[in-house]
């Protein structure tokens, strides 16, 4: 055996070809090289190496003496037994097949492609060195696997012999004391067959797992009942798959019936094979499927298939003979430890540029999936263990740092990120999904589930806040668009999910997945278009996934863990939420709409708003409790906001929308996990309340940021900031904030303190007055005490004027109103006091002193020096004088103002309107 570095090659090696990857991510090559016999004629051979990536080492383990065209290759675990695959043309003679199976269809065929395996001992010297070759010749598929082992110096090899719509066969190498193998030319092995015919296979390196189709009968016959005649058997394929074991027997571990379309009814293979050596596949051209696998229970069937459909596709064509020319390209994902499959169809694709297509199907991360589609399409699917499969995302092709050659990638295992391999160059690629190029597709796309999929992404799995500052930038150029809301809903919702789930105890993680995720609930179906190409996106539900699999109590070992018994795990969890929901917000929206009209500020304190069930959230239950817990999880410069942080009024509403939202949640919580204790329910509830505040916080700076203003350099906050504003900021600010006012109320998350008095004050100096009190009719605009007198002070007592103060006045609760009439001083003020206090008493209402009014000792003096006579007369019968009469017989005189109702009667008299 020889050892090179790479970087030692001489550069005179050509036609490099990948051969196969082991179980410790090792490849297996071919190559040739030239060189002169001893008649001095120049020849080619053929070599095989095993290349480590880790030391960058190529380990030379054979070269032959001539050319040799192998297609697939394995090494034991030691790297001292070589298997590989030949495949040649050969001319079958006019009375005789290769094999007996391929006899009908061999009389068409001027040459035969035959495939034949051998096995070598590495260890000899190059001179020594004999394969041995096992007596098999196929001109279907024929491929072999080594099966890799824990355990050292064990006396047998195993290995696997796969042969199209034949057999898969275990064998077994018995080894000689000092090691060397010990083989027949006739196949003396010890052979047993471990799967009859079979119209697809592939090999799983990590996990020692064969996954394979083949066909059941779809309908069970009753017994004596015969079969129709001339009508066939029906046969559905199924996906089965055998788990091997160092020192048990191998056990089947999952059967699942299959819906593939365009399949062959007979076992005629469709007359071509790719050769697949990675992910090392047996299959024809009729199935281009693939399982995909992650050690920790993903699994995901990955079939990709062309059709025409009856109609043809409405498309941008030249021609009818075009548009007849195109077909769908479509693929699905059965995500077997979700329960589900998504389908997706990308319509209008010409026939001659898709038959070459080939997708890339790799897992990327812990979350996602990506299927790279050369010259269509990239997509990033959202299929990890952490929630169901909701947000995913569809890109251009153009992905950074892939060249344009390329044409088939395929995934390799045991590298760093997700690094692919070009097969026909065998350039190492790595397939990466950049922000940048992320960033891009939002800004160039306008569909709505693709950009929630991406601000999804970065704020659950990536944490990237600031990228999601960059996005929002973009979606503030265009406020009026109507997906503006439900962008800004993502970012809370994504962003209050991602801040809850931090630092919780790992005993109450589990009530993570009953926390509002996103606003993609469910996939149903969905039409995404990037660059001009639309796809449709179906996702449907499997029907109970775990009877397809073998529990851990029926495996060979029970309980032992493994790949298998975490999906099972994994499934177990499933069917447990789909009988345990996610909180919804839309929910506590719809209480609110209900518990806010008996809402009254006024008859509230804040010891008598409660913010959870039991008792007070930190202590005092205030929203600076709340901003207590979120203070130490802030992100740089998130405290900051454009007005200051105080309500005017005793009890805040904001409290009251905590409230609320604390209490469903806890009860949602408690309802929906029974093995919780009620102390991990508070824990998480109070976490995520508080992740709400810190969220809609933060979308609020953002959207500020976004309009232009930065309380970081503004010198003025609150009211002041407002009125220093020039016209087009501040009615870009309104804009955005409005838009920010309907995503936060929609999803009854509360807003921060003094947001709704800025915000008041804002659309009062930006609006008109009638769009103003619109505005005010529907309650988006709150007149707080603060506001209030600010514009009752901005407002002159014209005409006009007092009659645009007493239309806000009739929009107060009254015990706001009455403190806000007794600080105007004018005499319309003095009159609506005056007669309300003539009601008070005519009415029988006892205590109606207003608030500032003299106190009943100064009445009295003020009495005893007048008398009651106002206006005295000869008659003393003036229309005043009367009603005094009459208040006077209602009332006792320490309860009436004489002075307040002297002075409105004198002020009545007067000219005060201009």
């Amino acid at each position: 055996m020889v050892y090179f570095h790479v970087s030692t090659f001489s550069g005179d090696e050509k036609e490099w070809k990948l051969l196969g990857q082991e179980q410790d991510g090792s490849l297996l090559v071919s190559w040739l090289i030239e060189s002169i016999d001893e008649d001095g004629v120049s020849k080619l051979q053929s070599c095989i190496g095993l290349f480590h990536q880790k030391d960058n080492i190529l380990k030379v383990l054979c070269t032959f003496n001539q050319y040799v065209n192998i297609i697939q290759a394995t090494v034991n675990h030691s790297h001292t037994l070589l298997g590989f695959i030949t495949k040649v043309k050969v001319c079958p003679s006019p009375n005789e097949t290769t094999d007996k199976e391929t006899s009908k269809d061999t009389s068409d065929i001027s040459s035969l492609e035959v495939y034949r395996v051998f096995i070598l001992d590495v260890r000899f010297p190059e001179e020594q060195k004999e394969p041995v070759d096992l007596g098999l010749e196929r001109s279907r598929q024929l491929m072999i696997q080594f099966l890799y082992r824990k355990k050292e110096h064990v006396a047998t090899e195993k290995f696997l012999l796969f042969i199209h719509q034949e057999s898969v066969s275990l064998n077994q190498i018995h080894l000689k004391e000092d090691g060397s193998c010990e083989m027949d030319l006739f196949g003396c092995l010890n052979t047993e067959s471990v799967v009859r015919a079979f119209s697809w296979a592939q090999w799983d390196p990590i996990n020692q797992s064969l996954y394979y189709i083949h066909y059941r009968k779809s309908q069970l016959i009753v017994e004596g009942e015969e079969l129709e005649e001339g009508r066939e058997e029906e046969l559905s394929p199924t996906l089965s798959c055998l788990q091997f074991h160092d020192d048990k027997p191998h056990e089947t571990v999952l059967n699942i019936p299959l819906n593939l379309p365009q399949l062959p009814k007979t076992a005629v293979p469709c007359g071509g094979y790719e050769d697949d050596p990675i992910p090392l596949r047996v299959h024809d051209c009729s199935l281009d499927l693939q399982v995909v696998c992650d050690p920790k229970g993903v699994v995901c069937i990955c079939h990709h298939y062309l059709y025409q459909p009856v109609k043809p596709p409405m498309t941008e064509v030249r021609s009818l003979e075009e548009s007849s020319n195109t077909v769908h390209f479509a693929y699905s994902v059965t995500l077997l430890h979700h329960g589900c499959v998504i389908h997706c169809v990308v319509p209008g694709i010409l026939w001659s540029q898709a038959k070459i297509m080939k997708p890339t199907f790799a897992l990327y991360g812990d979350q996602h999936m990506v299927v790279y589609v050369p010259g269509l399409f990239t997509h990033l699917l959202d299929i990890g263990l952490a929630h169901e499969p909701c947000c995913h995302i569809l890109m251009s092709c153009t992905l950074p740092g892939i060249p344009s050659y390329t044409s088939h990638l395929v995934p390799l295992l045991q590298y760093d990120n997700t690094v692919t391999v070009d097969l026909p160059s065998l350039d190492l690629i790595p397939l990466t999904v950049t922000t940048g190029h992320l960033v891009e597709t939002f800004n160039s796309d306008h569909s709505l589930e693709n950009q929630l999929a991406i601000l999804h992404y970065f704020l659950v799995h990536q944490g990237d806040f600031e990228t999601v500052a960059e996005l929002l930038m973009s979606v503030a150029e265009h406020p009026v668009e109507l997906s503006v809301p439900q962008l800004l809903q993502e970012v809370i919702i994504g962003g209050a999910y991602a801040s809850a789930q931090r630092n919780l105890p790992a005993d109450a993680m589990s009530l993570v997945a009953l926390l509002p995720l996103s606003t993609i609930a469910h996939v149903s179906e969905l039409e995404v278009k990037v660059n001009r190409q639309s796809m449709s996106l179906t996702q449907e539900t499997l029907w109970n996934t775990a009877m397809m699999l073998l529990s851990p109590q029926q495996r060979v070992v029970p309980y032992r863990v493994d790949m298998w018994t975490r999906l099972w795990d994994q499934l177990a969890k499933r069917i447990g939420k789909e009988q345990k929901p996610r909180f919804r917000p839309s929910l506590v929206a719809d209480k609110l709409m209900v518990s806010l009209v008996c809402y009254q500020p006024e008859a509230l304190s804040r010891s008598s708003t409660p913010l959870s069930p039991g008792t007070s959230l930190v202590g005092s239950g205030t929203l600076a409790d709340l901003a207590a817990i979120t203070g130490t999880r802030k992100a740089p410069g998130m405290d900051v906001l454009p007005f200051y942080e105080i309500e005017s009024c005793t009890a805040s509403k904001q409290e009251h929308v905590i409230s609320v939202n604390l209490r469903e949640l806890s009860m949602h919580l408690l309802k929906n996990s029974n093995k919780q204790s009620p102390m991990h329910v508070h824990v998480v509830a109070t976490r995520y309340v508080a992740a709400q505040l810190e969220m809609s916080k933060y979308l609020c700076q953002l959207m500020c940021r976004c309009a232009a203003v930065d309380p970081h350099q503004e010198q003025e906050r609150g009211f002041a900031l407002v009125d220093q504003l020039d016209e087009e900021r501040r009615y870009i600010l309104f804009t955005l904030l409005e838009r920010y006012y309907f995503a936060v109320d929609s999803m009854a998350f509360p807003l921060p303190q003094g947001f709704t008095s800025f915000f008041t004050y804002l659309g009062y100096r930006t609006l008109s007055f009638s769009m103003f009190l619109q505005y005010l009719q529907r309650n988006v605009f709150e007149l707080q005490v603060d506001v209030m007198k600010i514009i009752m002070a901005d407002t002159e007592d014209t005409r006009e004027g007092v009659k645009k103060k007493l239309r806000l006045l009739l929009f107060l609760p009254r015990s706001r109103a009455k403190r806000l009439l007794n600080q105007w001083a004018h005499p319309v003020s003095l009159m609506i006091r005056a007669r309300e206090h003539a009601l008070n008493i005519l009415s029988g209402v006892e205590g109606t002193q207003a608030r500032g009014h003299p106190g009943p000792k100064a009445k009295t003096t003020y009495v005893s020096t007048r008398g009651l006579a106002a206006f005295p007369s000869a008659d003393r019968l003036s229309p005043l004088d009367t009603f005094l009469d009459l208040l006077t017989a209602k009332a006792s005189l320490a309860e009436l103002d004489f002075g307040l109702l002297i002075e409105a009667t004198v002020t009545s008299t007067e000219e005060f309107l201009d």
